[in-house]
């Protein structure tokens, strides 16, 4: 983990959503790290409790808070929203980890459940958070909206219909998002952005102690992922708004 304090994150509140997972908990402590003042959400309450402290343990005199949100609830997503930015008076980012994966044998074998699974987690939570807080992203000087896909939504394979098409509307949606922050922008560019970072799988430690002899090939370790994520930052919104970022090689 980089340990240096990013100039671009430094004093930005940024809302983490499915926070509680290996890829959240990196985040959360990368966030930290460069300064941010981190708002954590989970549907697992025990879990997000874990990560908060994780994070808060790691960086002593960050700020880092946790809530329990029904993301599939816009209503309550709305009020996240809302909150956080009067108790924070800002919201400089969105980081949507919210995840869940369901594969079959074969196309043929794909259970219709795993869709509606999938399109609750994988599109529904990012059309509220996106909803919930695109007008306080565009209040900020340095507003960014990061969507984590994966490459099976441009190359999706037999197996992983539902997932794969899950992941490219959701992808769809963020794009329609970049570009709701392209036209608030004028001719002068947008001030906030929306960008997609793109992996093939993530791996983290309790992964590889459980599979020691696995390759893990062209995964993306999950505090790379929070590399790239505290980087979106570091970049101008014009440069990546509205960008496929690809941590794997394009299929």
């Amino acid at each position: 983990m980089n340990s240096d304090t990013s100039g671009a994150l430094e004093g930005a509140v940024v809302a983490v959503a499915g926070a509680a997972g290996p890829a959240g908990r990196a985040a959360l402590l990368r966030l930290a790290d460069a300064g941010a003042t981190v708002v954590a959400s989970d549907a697992d309450a025990e879990r997000l409790a874990e990560a908060v402290d994780a994070a808060r343990y790691a960086h002593g005199g960050a700020t880092v808070t946790g809530d329990t949100v029904d993301l599939l609830d816009l209503a309550a997503t709305r009020e996240w929203a809302a909150k956080t930015e009067k108790e924070f008076g800002r919201i400089d980012g969105v980081v949507h980890l919210v995840g869940g994966w369901r594969g079959s044998s074969g196309f043929t074998a794909t259970d219709p459940a795993d869709w509606a699974l999938l399109e609750k987690l994988l599109i529904r939570t990012v059309q509220n958070t996106s909803l919930a807080f695109h007008d306080a992203l565009l209040r900020s000087d340095r507003g960014r909206y990061v969507l984590i896909s994966a490459a099976g939504a441009t190359k999706p394979t037999a197996g992983n219909a539902a997932y794969s098409a899950a992941k490219a509307a959701a992808e769809a949606w963020t794009l329609a998002l970049a570009d709701s922050f392209r036209k608030a922008g004028g001719d002068s560019g947008p001030a906030a952005s929306a960008a997609i970072l793109v992996v093939k799988a993530l791996v983290h430690d309790a992964m590889r102690a459980e599979r020691p002899n696995a390759k893990f090939a062209g995964f993306t370790d999950v505090t790379d992922l929070a590399d790239a994520i505290a980087g979106v930052w570091d970049r101008p919104a014009q440069e990546v708004n509205g960008q496929r970022l690809w941590l794997t090689p394009a299929p």
